[in-house]
């Protein structure tokens, strides 16, 4: 049986070499964790918006999902002291989604494919989206090209269409240039599609639940 619930203790799943603890005492929770039973199968990883972030390795780091390209979704300077985003004293926390894995059974890379394309993926999304709702929290994510092939690559789930469908509004759209060169490389260009549409990532904003005219 498939089931989900926040990361909000010192549980370890795999993947995970200490690290999460900070997130959980800043937030509340770090991750939303996915289970078969006793088997953990998945996990979406989330923390405190930071403008300016950039990988330090480029698709091959989590933080690559955190890395705008330059363009900055929430300017620093609507940041108030603890962090929250928006209008002076109308104010949200602004959550951007980490990086999320499906499959990961163990500390390794290796993904078990019996869990992919079962919706695993949509339902930590979902999950974590009712969590950041009940705290009022906006949510930024960086969505990827809707090729399984292609976002495979960058080691994330295909759920481009995913974040775009849920309330999410795009606010910036790129072409990855390591992208573009790593799915030529591999020729994993799907068919009818161009290299650029292959290789096209953005940033999208979801609004707080209920302050969502603010945004």
């Amino acid at each position: 049986m498939i089931a989900t619930r926040p990361r909000t203790g010192p549980d370890r799943p795999p993947g995970r070499r200490g690290g999460g603890c900070g997130h959980i005492a800043d937030l509340g929770a770090s991750a939303i964790l996915c289970f078969d039973s006793a088997q953990h199968v998945g996990q979406l990883q989330f923390r405190r918006y930071q403008p300016s972030t950039v990988s330090p390795d480029g698709l091959l780091h989590p933080l690559y999902w955190a890395d705008f390209n330059g363009f900055e979704p929430f300017p620093p300077a609507a940041a108030d002291r603890s962090g929250n985003f928006g209008r002076p004293g109308r104010r949200t926390p602004v959550l951007a989604v980490f990086c999320y894995h499906v499959g990961q059974l163990d500390d390794t890379d290796v993904r078990d494919e019996r869990y992919q394309g079962k919706g695993v993926g949509a339902a930590l999304l979902d999950s974590f989206l009712t969590w950041a709702d009940t705290r009022g929290a906006t949510v930024v994510a960086k969505y990827g090209p809707p090729h399984r092939a292609v976002l495979g690559c960058t080691r994330r789930p295909a759920a481009g269409g995913s974040v775009r469908a849920r309330r999410f509004r795009p606010v910036a759209s790129w072409v990855d240039t390591e992208l573009r060169a790593k799915v030529l490389a591999d020729a994993l260009v799907p068919e009818g599609v161009t290299a650029d549409d292959a290789a096209t990532v953005g940033c999208c904003v979801r609004p707080a639940a209920r302050r969502a005219e603010l945004w």
